[in-house]
This record gives C-alpha cells, sequence and structure tokens, in this order.
C-alpha cells in the first residue's frame, strides 16, 4: 500500500515591518495582516500565509470563507484595505504591472469573448502582455496542444463547452509564461480525462519551479496535486492539525472475504472498529463486508495485516478511509463552531 504524504500546513508569516520589502523573498507569495471589507461584511480580516516557489498550495476553506477575495487581491484586481502582498517578490501595490506580468489568473468561471477563436482568445491575451505576434501565435498553437484544445483552435469560443472553457481559461492563464499562477476552482466541469491532465500539468508546472496556488472544493483532487495547504475561515488564516500520512493516527477502511471473521477478531483484541457499510443493521456476517478503524499511520497498518494474516482473516483490502487534507479540514476548531 503506497501512501501519498500529507501535504504541510503552511504557517503563518510572522510578523515584520511593512515599511520595507528587503525581507520579502525573491518568489513565491508572501502575505501578511491582509483585510478587505465590502460595507459591513468582513471578507478578509487578517491573513498570514506564504506559498513556495516549485511547491503546488492548496487553499482550503468552506464557502464564504475569503479564498476568492485573496485570489483577487493575489492577482491584482482588489486592493486590500490593510495589510501587504508579495507575488513574485513584487508588491501588486507598488508595481502592478510588473506583478502582473509574474502572475497567471484562472477565475472560476471563463469569460471572454464568444466570437474570437480559442486561438484568437490567446493572442489577444498575448499581445496585451506585450507578446510579439508571431511568437503569440507560436505560443497559443503550443498551448492549445498542451490543454487538449487543439482542433478548436480556429473555432468560437461560443461553441466550447464549460470544461473546454476551463482547459482555455487555464491556457490563458500561462499565455506570458507566469512565475506565479493562481487557480480558482479549476477543475470545475472538467471531465475525469482532463481532471488526471490538469493534475499532471500542475505538477509539471511546479517541478519547473513556478508556484501554483490552488483553490478547490473537491479536497481528493487537492490531495493529489498539492504540497502545502492554507486553511482560511471567516476571512482569517487559522492553524489546522497537520495528518502525517506516514506517522499520524488515521482512519483505515479493512475489508474482508468474511465480515463476521474480521469483526470477531477485531473485538478480540479489544480493537475499535465501526461498519463501514450504510446496511450494517442486519449484515450477513459470512459475507464480505468491512469496518472503519483508526491506525497509527502505516507502521500501524502494516502491523494490522500481519496481525490479520496470523490469525487467519482473510483480508482482502486496507486503504485510507480519508485524505490527509479532508482530515485535518474536518478537524478544524473554527468549522465546528
Amino acid at each position: 500500500m503506497t501512501e501519498t504524504p500529507a501535504p504541510d500546513v503552511a504557517s503563518p508569516e510572522p510578523s515584520q515591518s511593512s515599511t520595507s520589502t528587503a525581507t520579502a523573498p525573491a518568489d513565491g507569495i508572501v502575505v501578511r495582516g491582509v483585510a478587505r471589507s465590502f460595507g459591513t461584511v468582513h471578507a478578509l480580516v487578517d491573513v498570514e500565509m506564504r506559498a513556495r516557489a516549485g511547491r503546488v498550495t492548496a487553499l482550503v476553506g468552506p464557502n464564504g470563507s475569503g479564498k476568492t477575495t485573496l485570489l483577487l487581491v493575489l492577482a491584482g484586481l482588489l486592493v486590500p484595505d490593510a495589510g501587504e502582498v508579495r507575488v513574485g517578490g513584487v508588491d501588486p501595490l507598488v508595481d502592478s504591472r510588473g506583478a502582473r506580468a509574474r502572475t497567471g489568473w484562472m477565475p472560476d468561471a471563463f469569460g471572454t469573448w464568444d466570437s474570437l477563436t480559442a486561438r484568437e482568445v490567446l493572442e489577444t491575451f498575448a499581445a496585451a502582455y506585450g507578446i510579439e505576434r508571431a511568437a503569440a501565435r507560436e505560443r497559443a498553437l503550443e498551448l492549445l496542444a498542451t490543454v487538449h484544445l487543439a482542433e478548436f483552435a480556429g473555432r468560437p469560443a461560443s461553441v466550447l463547452s464549460r470544461g473546454q472553457k476551463q482547459r482555455l481559461g487555464l491556457a490563458r492563464a500561462l499565455v506570458h509564461d507566469p512565475d506565479v499562477l493562481l487557480l480558482d476552482e479549476p477543475a470545475s466541469g472538467l471531465d475525469p480525462r482532463s481532471r488526471v491532465d490538469l493534475r499532471l500539468l500542475v505538477r509539471r508546472l511546479a517541478d519547473e519551479g513556478k508556484t501554483v496556488l490552488v483553490s478547490s472544493h473537491v479536497l481528493t483532487e487537492l490531495e493529489e496535486m498539492v504540497d502545502d495547504a492554507v486553511f482560511i475561515s471567516r476571512g482569517r488564516t487559522v492553524d489546522a492539525p497537520v495528518v502525517d500520512a506516514r506517522s499520524g493516527r488515521r482512519t483505515w477502511a479493512v475489508r474482508a472475504l468474511r465480515l463476521g471473521a474480521l469483526t470477531e477478531w477485531l473485538t478480540s483484541t479489544g480493537a475499535q472498529w465501526r461498519p463501514a457499510d450504510p446496511g450494517f443493521t442486519a449484515p450477513d456476517l459470512g459475507a464480505p463486508g468491512g469496518v472503519l478503524i483508526e491506525v497509527a499511520g502505516d507502521e500501524g497498518a502494516a502491523q494490522l495485516v500481519r496481525d490479520a494474516v496470523a490469525a487467519g482473516v482473510p483480508l482482502t483490502s486496507l486503504a485510507p478511509a480519508s485524505g490527509s487534507l479532508e482530515q485535518a479540514y474536518l478537524a478544524l476548531e473554527e468549522e465546528r463552531r
């Protein structure tokens, strides 16, 4: 059983003076004490975070927590009421053009001129970034191939499906080869094959040294692509327990050819288990089935398998019941209030 290491929870950046940029790193994203309100609604209250270059950082939080507002601030599309931001080492408030040159922004909904073809959309944005026409055309065709839209290069954007527009939106964010990528629900509307392609592309971009900050409600999707995680709730970044997939306790799903043999053995050892299947009220204990049990990481899981085999329990599978991001999210005290 191979386990993907749990993402690190990005710790807030220590408070530093806002009068000097000398301490800001030359890459990645740094946010210190950022606040943003809309009238009486405090969308961001006191956000502290860092996203490192060469890594994929998840931005995790419930609806209305401030994720999109934070991404808009980082993209230079909203001015914060307080605090400071560095994107690729540049302050968007001081050098808007320089920050945008380093930033690729993919919103959760793709907006474009439907009369333009997919290639023309990318060429238009390339021109806005000062890319020469011939190079822009070459870049557009290259990116359309990357996001598997080459066959739609000459077709109007209006004929594209929701998922295809998402892929075109990703290509648009990459058109100027930015150092920092801000992705808001990038997998929305994508089919399973496209989701896999997205994960592979995001990992490749991070391996090339880019900073990738991605927001999504689908934690299982994030689990497979991220290195670090930032949790946000009610406009604040909050601490979350780090769930270490290798050594920390977590819930595992255990299945066997005969449910009765599994439950009887677990009960005899004093293990605390609960049914994995909703219809457990009147189970056939001689039929296949499974349970959920707390196990201390990979070592605990390996020991469980060894003990079960020694006891003659016919195990068929053992796997984490949920990802580390999901467990960390559910464990947040903020979300229980």
